[in-house]
């Protein structure tokens, strides 16, 4: 995925969007907070009038008086409204707490069901540490967004058109200035907040930037080891780390002008009204109990307009991690199932290569008009140099990429025109890098076919030959393998690899140098196993070391994307071509200059 630059994407819009979606999809929920937050406020609103009328009832009576009805019934209608706004804070407490813990759970699954379907490439040039923070942050931010709508910018809203409509009730010119105080301070946060949001955005790329290179550090730590590089990863991390720092003052920088811009303003108006309220008393226009009415009023408000701020701060914060995602999602995932694809059911197992052509990179192809045909059942290796596009077969017929020329077909049925799902049931691929979870043996073994049986699972491992170091660990097949299986040795990896093959049982098998990681005494078990794997199979092998494909029905041998030559193994020795150079160089070993004839066969004969 091409890198973001943080300062073009400047949106909130779409992650409000997707919020907003996300939470409707509890209306009722929804809907109960929204009422519970504007009923909070009209009971905060009237509070201070039952006030206002108990303070001016008491202020016109005589210390001789005895207390009035309406003494105490600005007394009561007081009590009631504070009760009110109790018991409505709870109810507030009991919506936010169904919102903020469902809405966040539909998140992550959206996210992570939409990032896993996103192809192999893409995987290939993020880093997993840098998905995984975007992936928390998204449904994260989700809390901070809501909080901050709910406990701010709807109550601060609806408070302050109420408390300008009861000013103005009270005298029209406090009730006009602050309406046009409020919306100039809006405006002023609005302008400001835009320009702080490229700071927040920044800031958020660098902490992404940082997650990703300690992860990278960090999953390869044995290379460091090996290479005894730690100060050079120390180095890197540093300079990271001083962008990180950068980027962060530069955020606190712009939120400290904020603060301190709105924090005048503020104080502004609460002298000003102060003033003002206190120059209507002396002409008569307002009475004790609106004079403090309005003071009341105002503290309150001038505290929540200046939290409006860093009410900001946090939800754009928010829209900047959140809209790391977003990014994400308006991606297009690059391999899609066409609109009409079908299931793919394998009868035969052909499997077939039609003029294909392939690169990464339009100046470096890969492949060059290759056509292949795998008879069903038939089990064929592919072989040569590195870099001929051995493995880049395998990805594409497990449709990791697309083609643009040429066609891969199955049973006579192009796999593009297949569902992915079943085509890649269909096939068992054997990785030269075994790919384990940080998972049991049992769960491991067991992706091959998710309700296979503890009898199925260890069957299949002891076909593997993998029962026999699984018995004599502790918790045998609950033992965890750790991140990538770094728990068990290269062989043992290999062997789990194949069980999980042998419990799948697809009709296709891919072997991409299923045993390039064993000892010599385990290659032989293993490859008694294969053999029964490959029964009554198609099979593709990958293969570097020329011994384990002897057997095989057909040799593919390829050069630069192309093949130049094929048959048995019999066959391309008895041709002078790069099969027998090959085979020369492992089964003699390569000695640095032509061989004598007579050397030569005694190597073949010795490898054979």
């Amino acid at each position: 995925m091409p890198p973001q630059d943080p300062i073009k994407n400047t949106r909130a819009w779409p992650v409000l969007k997707d919020y907003t979606k996300a939470a409707l999809r509890y209306p009722n929920a929804f809907l109960f907070t929204l009422a519970t937050v504007i009923g909070v406020q009209v009971t905060e609103i009237i509070a201070p009038l039952f006030l206002r009328q108990f303070i001016d009832t008491v202020s016109g009576l005589s210390t001789q008086h005895v207390i009035t009805p309406a003494v105490i019934h600005s007394l009561v209608g007081y009590i009631c409204t504070i009760a009110a706004t109790w018991l409505l804070y709870r109810l507030l407490t009991l919506g936010e707490m169904r919102i903020e813990s469902r809405v966040p759970a539909d998140l992550t699954n959206k996210a992570f069901g939409y990032l896993i379907h996103h192809n192999y490439d893409f995987f290939v040039n993020n880093f997993a540490g840098t998905l995984t923070r975007r992936v928390t942050r998204y449904a994260r931010a989700f809390e901070q967004v809501f909080d901050t709508v709910m406990s701010n910018f709807i109550p601060t809203f609806v408070y302050t058109i109420g408390v300008i409509v009861v000013l103005y009730t009270r005298n029209h010119a406090l009730g006009i200035g602050l309406l046009l105080w409020t919306l100039f301070f809006l405006a002023l946060i609005y302008f400001m907040t835009q320009w702080r949001y490229k700071y927040k955005l920044m800031r958020a790329a660098e902490d992404s930037r940082l997650t990703g290179a300690l992860s990278d550090s960090i999953g390869n730590h044995t290379a460091v080891l090996f290479f005894a590089a730690e100060a050079h990863e120390k180095s890197r991390i540093g300079h990271i780390v001083t962008d990180w720092f950068d980027a962060n003052i530069k955020a606190w920088s712009a939120d400290l002008w904020n603060y301190t811009i709105q924090g005048f303003l503020t104080r502004v108006a609460q002298v000003s009204l102060l003033l003002a309220g206190l120059y209507l008393w002396q002409k008569g226009l307002l009475t004790v109990g609106d004079f403090i009415l309005i003071q009341i009023y105002m503290l309150t408000l001038m505290d929540r307009i200046g939290n409006i701020g860093s009410s900001m701060r946090r939800i754009y914060d928010a829209f900047a991690e959140a809209n790391e995602m977003i990014h994400i999602f308006e991606l297009p995932h690059a391999i899609t199932d066409d609109r009409l694809a079908v299931s793919l059911i394998v009868s035969d197992g052909k499997v077939e290569f039609g003029n294909v052509n392939f690169s990464f990179i339009p100046e470096r192809p890969i492949l060059k008009d290759f056509s292949l045909t795998v008879k069903s059942k038939e089990k064929v290796a592919l072989v040569g140099p590195s870099g001929a596009g051995k493995s880049t077969i395998t990805k594409l017929l497990l449709r990791l990429y697309d083609l643009k020329d040429g066609a891969i077909k199955i049973d006579n049925l192009d796999i593009r025109h297949v569902t992915q799902k079943t085509l890649r049931e269909s096939i068992s691929f054997v990785p030269q890098e075994p790919v384990l979870f940080h998972r049991t043996l049992h769960e491991n073994i067991a992706y091959g076919r998710q309700d296979a049986s503890l009898e199925e699972i260890i069957e299949a491992a002891k076909k593997a030959h993998a029962h026999e170091f699984i018995s004599t660990l502790p918790l045998g097949y609950d033992t965890f393998v750790g991140e990538r299986g770094v728990k068990l040795s290269g062989g043992e990896r290999q062997r789990v690899a194949i069980a999980r093959a042998i419990l799948k049982n697809a009709p296709i098998l891919v072997l991409d140098e299923a045993t390039s990681s064993l000892d010599s005494e385990s290659e032989h078990l293993i490859q008694e196993a294969l053999d029964t794997l490959m029964g009554g199979k198609t099979v593709i092998v990958i293969a570097h070391r020329l011994s384990t494909i002897m057997k095989m029905d057909r040799i593919v041998v390829m050069e630069q994307g192309s093949i130049v030559a094929q048959g048995t193994h019999e066959e391309l020795l008895a041709q002078a071509g790069l099969y027998k150079k090959l085979w020369s160089i492992q089964a003699g070993g390569f000695l640095g200059g032509e061989k004598e004839s007579g050397e030569e066969e005694t190597a073949t004969e010795e490898g054979e």
